[in-house]
């Protein structure tokens, strides 16, 4: 069913406007049909064009988003590896003071 909506009203998903209904509109008086699809139909476009709007302005932060979180992964990849490589050293020099057989020296 095509209801009159204000003219700052904009469509939403699942408003259920379909272009058939509309069609079937009762026109104002003095007002042809073919003007009322007319006056429709641009206020349909104004609705997309709303919403376009709306879509890249949203697109335009999520990539500034995503941009952020792959800065701040390479930055924590070169902290992991770093940690790695020094706990791997750290490794190395404590098994070349102390064969796997000598008892610390605490006992």
């Amino acid at each position: 069913m095509c209801v009159m909506r204000k003219p700052d009203h904009l469509v939403q998903p699942g408003d259920g406007l379909e272009i058939s209904d509309c069609a079937r509109m009762a026109t104002f008086p003095g007002q042809s049909p073919n003007f009322q699809g007319h006056l429709m139909i641009e206020e349909r476009l104004v609705n997309i064009e709303a919403k376009i709007t709306f879509q890249e302005d949203l697109i335009e932060e999520l990539n500034k988003t995503v941009y952020q979180q792959q800065k701040k992964l390479d930055r924590l990849e070169a902290v992991c590896e770093s940690l790695a490589r020094n706990f791997a050293s750290l490794a190395e020099a404590g098994n070349g003071s102390m064969s796997a057989n000598e008892r610390p020296p605490h006992y």
